[in-house]
């Protein structure tokens, strides 16, 4: 299983896998899941609201679940909170939370994020 940045869901929506570095598209093809936090479904809403993007999250997570099986985590989100409480690296919310997702899953995390990549021993870039 594989976790997918915010940015990483966007450029893949966008783009497509092209946008991503070979690293990333073998860790994505080989996972046995590609999962975003609920944390990344909230950013892409924030992100819709302030106009920074024109897709509704769900079109946005519809379309990738349709061509690479995208996922929301459906861990506790109490164990999640608690596995971020760990990660005082960042005051960032949503990357906290996002990592502690991954983090907590014990699964790798594509961002292409240098502070996240720095910290996170399951980043892939």
């Amino acid at each position: 299983m594989i976790y997918l940045d915010t940015h990483i869901v966007l450029w893949l929506y966008d783009r497509g896998a092209q946008a991503l570095t070979p690293g990333a598209r073998d860790a994505i093809n080989a996972a046995a899941g590609v999962l975003i936090s609920p944390m990344v479904h909230l950013e892409l809403g924030y992100l819709h609201e302030i106009r920074r993007i024109a897709q509704h999250p769900d079109a946005i997570v519809g379309a990738l679940h349709a061509t690479i099986g995208l996922q929301i985590c459906q861990l506790p989100w109490s164990a999640v909170t608690e596995q971020a409480l760990g990660l005082d690296w960042t005051r960032d919310p949503f990357d906290r939370l996002i990592v502690a997702h991954a983090d907590f899953a014990q699964a790798a995390l594509v961002t292409h994020d240098q502070a996240i990549r720095e910290r996170y021993s399951r980043a892939v870039w």
